[in-house]
């Protein structure tokens, strides 16, 4: 764990936020339909969060080992443009990334709650987890939110990014006029 100026640092440098679905953009459950669909069920204000974020000039992405249609279409509703699905070896999408974006590794932040996620939490400059992270991510992230994956995890770290890089307010203003 860093102190909480460090957490306001790594945050300041973010241009590219990669977050992981499963257990970050949901709660982690899977539920599946009478058709024997995978579900998904998403937060809205953390869509809101990915929203004002891109609209401050940090991009976002997605890497995630499992796929779901439901995650194409949760991305482009979100206007998320850079959506790695299927991934079980998540360096090789976030390698494509770093070539697509031109960003380094110290610039991404990156969220996730699985062991699965350790190879990019710890190349990134800023690595978060939720609360119910298991714990040998919990020990090499530089963050864990106060609030749940699926229940606000990924809204706190978008202010917390916004908030570091002084575009908070900008972001928020188009809502008080």
């Amino acid at each position: 764990m860093v102190t909480p100026l460090e957490h306001v640092q790594r945050a300041a440098r973010v241009k590219v936020m990669i977050f992981d679905v499963d257990g970050v953009l949901t709660d982690g459950s899977l539920t599946y339909d009478a058709n024997g669909e995978i579900t998904k069920t998403f937060f809205v204000l953390d869509g809101l969060g990915i929203q004002l974020l891109n609209r401050t000039g940090v991009r976002t992405a997605i890497i995630s080992a499992r796929r779901s249609p439901i995650v194409d279409r949760r991305a482009s509703d979100l206007g998320i443009t850079h959506v790695f699905q299927g991934q079980h070896d998540k360096r090789l999408a976030f390698a494509e990334l770093l070539e697509q974006t031109g960003v380094t590794a110290e610039e991404c932040g990156y969220i996730g709650d699985d062991v699965i996620d350790l190879p990019l939490l710890t190349r990134v400059g800023f690595a978060v987890t939720v609360p119910s992270g298991h714990p040998e991510v919990q020990h090499r992230a530089h963050y864990v939110t106060k609030n749940a994956g699926g229940r606000g995890a990924v809204r706190e770290v978008c202010d917390m990014v916004m908030r570091a890089q002084g575009t908070y307010e900008q972001a928020l203003a188009p809502y008080f006029g």
